[in-house]
């Protein structure tokens, strides 16, 4: 089975186990993201919380997403990704809403978004943005991207849609997405090459914010893809491995 489809059946057991059933309603930040990474004279980071993940399997020991958040909010995070899906990723809704009461910049509830229940959940545990992959919909996983956008809008919230090919790149530019992001990871093989950025962005000419994802290590890695065309750089495994997250952040919100 590939990963996809794997990712994909986890959101739909999530759903059938009622993870996405909330009874809370939290306000999102007042902060708007792309204003904040615009006048940003540094590396404008999107730092996410996940403590595993199917390719490196337990990243972290858990312990209190709270304070994680608030040490990347101190090293200089311009917005906070919460992994919210339980299998494989080892995040939950209840994560992002012990978060979401302590943190007042943006908020991206990252899920493998298949359904429009995801999207009511996103709005009622204060997530300011939502993420949708390109690909589940150019594979022909899930149909009709546009909808799942204009849903997410109606609901009040702002969406990344990530590409991992060319392609899928132009398709995502394509659509209404508030952002649009390069996962750096193939999500069949889960390998990483951060030239992926580099390859699609090469000749690219658009004023749209460009966050690349996955395999930011250190501020080179931030220096290369800044040249790259990227205006944001969405970083979770190595600032989750790291001993100290808040030093951690600031040297590489520094690397500009």
């Amino acid at each position: 089975m590939s990963t996809l489809k794997k990712l994909v059946d986890n959101s739909r057991q999530a759903i059938a186990d009622g993870t996405y059933e909330i009874a809370e309603s939290l306000q999102k930040s007042d902060i708007d993201l792309i204003q904040s990474i615009k006048s940003n004279p540094h590396a404008s980071l999107i730092t996410e919380i996940k403590f595993s993940s199917p390719s490196l399997g337990k990243i972290r020991q858990k312990s209190d997403p709270v304070q994680i958040a608030q040490d990347m909010v101190d090293g200089g995070a311009q917005a906070l990704s919460v992994l919210t899906q339980p299998y494989l990723f080892e995040g939950s809704p209840s994560y992002f809403m012990q978060i979401r009461k302590k943190i007042k910049i943006p908020m991206l509830m990252k899920d493998i978004v298949v359904d429009k229940i995801q999207i009511e959940a996103a709005k009622k545990i204060g997530a300011d943005y939502m993420l949708l992959i390109q690909s589940l919909f150019d594979q022909g996983y899930l149909k009709d991207i546009d909808e799942f956008i204009d849903y997410g809008h109606k609901q009040g919230l702002k969406v990344l849609v990530e590409a991992h090919t060319k392609s899928e790149f132009e398709n995502s530019l394509n659509t209404d997405a508030d952002l649009v992001g390069i996962n750096n990871r193939n999500l069949d093989t889960l390998q990483i090459d951060i030239n992926t950025t580099k390859n699609i962005l090469n000749g690219h000419h658009n004023n749209r914010i460009i966050v690349s994802e996955s395999g930011i290590e250190n501020p080179s890695d931030i220096q290369f893809l800044k040249k790259c065309g990227t205006g944001a750089f969405l970083i979770g495994s190595s600032i989750m491995k790291s001993e100290n997250i808040k030093e951690n952040v600031r040297s590489l919100v520094n690397a500009i």
